[in-house]
This record gives C-alpha cells, sequence and structure tokens, in this order.
C-alpha cells in the first residue's frame, strides 16, 4: 500500500502540470488498473496518493479535490478490480474494469471540477475522459499486461 501511495502522489507532484485542470493526462492514474493484481493494497494505496497528491491542487476547492477525488480512485480501482477478477486472466474483462474506472473518474472529478469552476460540465467530463483513456485504459493496461506476462497473477 505504502508504494503504491509514494508512487502515485510523487507522480502527481512531479507531473502536476498534467495533472491537474481541464486538458489532464494524470499519469499517476496507470496505476489503478494495477488493483486488479494487487487488490486491496492497490486500491488503498491509489487512494491515499490522490488524496496526497491532491493537496497540492491549483483548483479553487483544495478540500473539496482532496475528498472527492480520492473517493473517485477508491470506486474506480474497487470497481476495475472486482470487474477483472470475475473472469480470471480475460483481457477482456480488465480492459471493462479500466473503461469503467475511466467512467467513474470522469464522472465524479469532471462534476466536482464543473461545480468549482465557471466551466460548462459537459467540457469538463470531455476534458477528464480523454485524458484518463490516455492514463487508464491505453497506460494503465498496458502496465498491467505486461505485469501479467511477468509472472504477477491476479488476486
Amino acid at each position: 500500500m505504502a508504494v503504491f501511495a509514494a508512487l502515485y502522489a510523487v507522480l502527481v507532484l512531479f507531473l502536476s502540470s498534467s495533472s491537474f485542470g481541464l486538458a489532464q493526462v494524470r499519469i499517476a492514474d496507470a496505476l489503478i488498473p494495477l488493483s486488479v493484481i494487487f487488490g486491496w493494497p492497490a486500491v488503498t494505496g491509489v487512494t491515499l496518493g490522490c488524496l496526497i497528491g491532491n493537496v497540492v491542487s491549483p483548483m479553487p476547492s483544495i478540500v473539496t479535490d482532496v475528498s472527492l477525488g480520492a473517493s473517485a480512485n477508491f470506486i474506480a480501482s474497487v470497481l476495475a478490480w472486482k470487474i477483472a477478477v470475475k473472469k480470471r486472466d480475460s483481457m477482456i474483462s480488465e480492459f471493462l474494469g479500466c473503461t469503467i474506472a475511466t467512467i467513474v473518474i470522469t464522472f465524479i472529478v469532471g462534476t466536482y471540477l464543473a461545480m468549482l469552476t465557471e466551466m460548462e460540465l459537459w467540457i469538463w467530463w470531455l476534458g477528464i475522459f480523454t485524458g484518463s483513456l490516455i492514463s487508464i485504459n491505453l497506460i494503465g493496461y498496458l502496465i498491467l499486461q505486461f505485469m501479467k506476462k511477468a509472472g504477477l497473477k491476479v488476486t
């Protein structure tokens, strides 16, 4: 858990220019699909890491970004994990888990950011969806497949 939390927070902090805002590709979110392999340690790690990383948020309400961002990560990683393990070692169910995580992040984060700013909801949803598609469905899914090929098994 500590490794995931630290890695997530460090990635958000060092890549803050791409971790916040409308066109965010939060590379740290590529860790969310790893909940498929590591289960609760990854789930709690990406949740805690988001809570820590969002402390430097440039958004109007850091408290909202910290609490709701961490909640979004928790829900997204639990759903990705539970969906993917229904059919062990199924690339389709793992990709579906990643897609559900992307949708959860899109709607939760996009919605509260629209409420914090004066920008239209659909614009936030589009921006967050695009970034999450890259970080979770592309990068995260590829990392998950690489780790499975390296011998790590689904929990």
